[in-house]
This record gives structure tokens, C-alpha cells and sequence, in this order.
């Protein structure tokens, strides 16, 4: 799988021809998937697998991967080609080893196992495959869309997200399985502004640059205010039980006031500021044509996670009043609004750290708030139930390389991630459940 170079970009690059490469590679890989589960594609980057299950009239479990990844130059440093596939000292290396064809790989086993084995599914289970998550294409989201057309409300999504992961807050013991219960919106808007051009050698008071950039220093980590998401809470509930000495106290009360955590994570900064308020980040800025010619038009590009309980329209109104000059344009280019908070407390949560516990026996199941976005998010509208979780032990040196330089999974950890699947699936509940 990672020897097909599934480079995501909107339009791909290299054309289709890899993307049909791997779909033809997995028909090669799985012949009782292909040959027992109804293949649909749509769009073309999108699969769509049906495994009809006991009872038809019960809604339908949906599992989800993607296919394409991220860019890799093995000019990077990589110790290994990044499209080699080497398997070495008990892993696979490689682009995409854990984002996002490991977890594809672990339910794709799990689903070939079983039919082998004759298994039948309670109630019908779709595996959702996109081949453009990385560049936020359209598969996904026409996959949901066909959902909807048919009039299908699945009972448990399941896409990628968090992972088993150790000591996941300081003084906090053992594994955690850190299941994403939601996750905030990806949303990209630029700020633009118009100026008289001429010689530079006379500026006026304030150029199309001095204002996009006065703009841009205004939104600071405390333009959006500080709200503590029920997941968040719920996640430091658990670590209390699990927490040394005085850190036991410090998280209960933290889980106890919503208020106070809001405050504490946001002084912290970093991930823990990120996990209760919206984040800013400025990552373009461009104008001008030469060092010595005033521009007559300035933008720069911002992109913001917007959390949870929030939305599009609401920020970007808080920007307007933060930058407070209305010469500089505020355009929404892609608008992706936070999902709701899918309950830690109900059967498909509870099904979830079923699994976990017979792949990762020692993993405490924890909830938790995504900041990046996943294909999931297209499902989140009309189903009440969407997780995110990679059903693999992920280290912090592991979880650097995603996106980064030397990806690679552990093989201990893809045979742990297809128990899980094939734990989950056989334990799927019937629809009068």
C-alpha cells in the first residue's frame, strides 16, 4: 500500500493513475471483500463497500479510512525511501504507515478474517473509503451525501482520530485510549486590503501592507474567549482515577469546573489552550511586485479551528470586530464548521472500549476533542454518533511523524489494530438493541 505514491492534492498531481493502482491492489489483497461486500465507487475517489448484515432495517455501523497522503522527499532526511515500504526491525516504514493505511489496513484484515471464518455482522456494516481527505476533497462528503439521499442514519461512526497513547497528562499513569467525541471546524478565511500603488520612496500613512498587517497582529491566541467542551471534563474525570498524588485532586477539580479549566488550559497554551477556544493562525501574507513599489493590494491568510460550540458566521463576526477597520475585507474561503459532541455515555461508546479492551487490555477508553479535521466531519451533520479513533499504540516520537519525516508502524501494534476490529465488529449489537 505505501509503495503507491496516493499523493493527495486537489487535483492530484500525478493524475488518478495511482489512486487506481491502489484500488486495483486492494481488490488483489482482499478477494473475499471483494468478492462477499458490494463495491460502490463514488466519485472518483470515493469506495464504498456493503457487508449486509442479519437485520437489514437496523441502521448500519459505517467505518472509515482514507487512502491518500501527505507529500514525502526522501531529500527530507527519511531513513528509509518514504515510498518504499521497507519493513524493518518490526516495523513498516513509510508514508502513510499510520495516516492513513495502517488503519485502513487493521480493518480491512479484520474484515477478511472474519469472512473467512463465515461471520455475519448483526446488522449491516459499511466500510467508507476516501482517496482525498488530505486535500479536504469531495469523496467523503459525497459518501455522506448518499447517506442522506438514501435515507440512512448510521447508528456508529468510525473514523480515524486518536490513539493508545501513554502518560497522556503529567502524573497521569498507564495507556490511554483517546477516542475523539468531536472535533473543532477547519476553516480558512483572508483578510484583504486595497492602497494606492506608486514609488516607495513616498509611502502615505498607512499602506495596503501596514493595514493587512496591523490587522493580522490584532488577532492574538486571546481573540476568542475560553469555553471548557463536556469531553474535556469527561476525559479529565477519568485521568483523575488514574493520577498520582496531588495531581489526582487538580484534575477532579478541574472536571468539576468547567470554568476553571478554561482558564488553567488557557494559560497553559499550546494543545491545552487549543482544546477549550478557538485558535488563530495566520500562515500566508503576500503583496507587491517589487522592493521598491508600493502595492495596491495586500491579503493574508488565516486559518482558524473553530471549537466546539461555536460557529463559521459567530467567528467570523468576532474577527470583523477584533480588526475593527472596515477597509480591510474579511472572505470566508472553505468553512467548516465544529461538530457536536457525540456522548461518552452511550452503547456505541461503550462498544468502542469494548474493543479496546481485548486489543489494548491495559488502555483506559478516554473522550476527547480533535483539533484536525477528518472525513468523518461530512457524517457528523445527521448522525448522532461519530468517533475518532486509530486503534494502534502510538508513542509521542511515533505521533511526530505523521505528516513528518521517518512515519512508520510498529507490526505488533497492525495486529493488535485488526483484533480491534474484528472484536468491535463481532460485538455489534442487533437492531433491537
Amino acid at each position: 500500500m505505501i509503495q503507491v505514491p496516493t499523493v493527495s492534492a486537489e487535483p492530484p498531481t500525478s493524475g488518478l493513475a495511482p489512486f487506481e493502482r491502489f484500488v486495483t491492489l486492494l481488490g488483489e489483497l482482499y478477494p473475499l471483500a471483494h468478492e462477499r461486500l458490494s463495491r460502490e465507487r463514488i466519485t472518483d475517489l470515493g469506495l464504498l463497500f456493503r457487508w449486509p448484515g442479519r437485520d437489514a432495517t437496523a441502521d448500519p455501523v459505517v467505518l472509515m479510512a482514507h487512502f491518500d497522503v501527505v507529500p514525502a522527499e526522501a531529500s527530507d532526511g527519511w531513513r528509509e525511501p518514504p515510498f518504499g515500504g521497507v519493513v524493518r526491525d518490526g516495523f513498516v516504514h513509510g508514508r502513510g504507515a499510520l495516516d492513513d493505511k495502517g488503519p485502513l489496513l487493521v480493518m480491512f484484515e479484520a474484515v477478511e478474517n472474519l469472512l473467512a471464518a463465515g461471520f455475519v455482522p448483526e446488522r449491516d456494516v459499511y466500510l467508507s473509503l476516501g482517496g482525498n481527505e488530505e486535500s479536504f476533497g469531495d469523496a467523503a462528503r459525497a459518501i455522506a451525501q448518499a447517506f442522506q439521499d438514501r435515507g440512512l442514519t448510521p447508528w456508529l461512526v468510525l473514523d480515524e482520530g486518536g490513539a493508545v497513547v501513554a502518560s497522556p497528562l503529567p502524573l497521569v499513569r498507564g495507556e490511554a485510549a483517546m477516542i475523539g467525541v468531536g472535533e473543532k471546524g477547519a476553516t480558512t478565511v483572508r483578510l484583504s486590503a486595497q492602497g494606492a500603488g506608486g514609488h516607495a520612496s513616498a509611502p502615505p500613512a498607512l499602506t495596503a501592507v501596514g493595514r493587512v498587517a496591523r490587522a493580522v497582529s490584532k488577532l492574538t491566541p486571546a481573540t476568542f474567549a475560553a469555553r471548557t467542551p463536556v469531553a474535556v471534563s469527561a476525559m479529565l474525570s477519568r485521568f483523575a482515577t488514574r493520577a498520582r498524588g496531588p495531581a489526582h485532586y487538580l484534575y477532579r477539580a478541574l472536571a468539576a469546573s468547567p470554568w476553571l479549566t478554561a482558564r488553567v488550559f488557557t494559560l497553559l497554551g499550546g494543545e491545552p489552550a487549543a482544546l477549550v477556544r478557538t485558535t488563530v493562525a495566520p500562515t500566508m501574507l503576500s503583496g507587491g511586485t517589487a522592493q521598491n513599489v508600493l502595492p495596491s493590494r495586500a491579503e493574508a491568510t488565516v486559518n482558524l479551528r473553530i471549537a466546539l460550540g461555536e460557529t463559521v458566521a459567530g467567528t467570523a463576526r468576532r474577527l470583523r470586530r477584533r480588526i475593527g477597520d472596515r477597509r480591510v475585507q474579511i472572505e470566508v474561503l472553505e468553512a467548516g464548521e465544529p461538530s457536536p459532541e457525540s456522548s461518552s455515555e452511550n452503547e456505541q461508546f461503550a462498544l468502542i472500549s469494548t474493543a479496546v479492551a481485548v486489543s489494548h487490555p491495559t488502555a483506559m477508553p478516554v473522550p476527547y476533542v480533535m483539533m484536525a479535521a477528518t472525513d468523518s466531519r461530512h457524517f457528523h451533520r445527521f448522525s448522532p454518533a461519530c468517533y475518532r479513533f486509530a486503534p494502534l499504540a502510538m508513542p509521542g516520537e511515533l505521533r511526530a511523524t505523521i505528516h513528518g519525516v521517518d512515519e512508520r508502524v510498529e507490526i505488533a501494534e497492525l495486529e493488535r489494530g485488526e483484533v480491534f476490529h474484528r472484536a468491535l465488529i463481532q460485538s455489534i449489537p442487533g437492531g433491537a438493541s
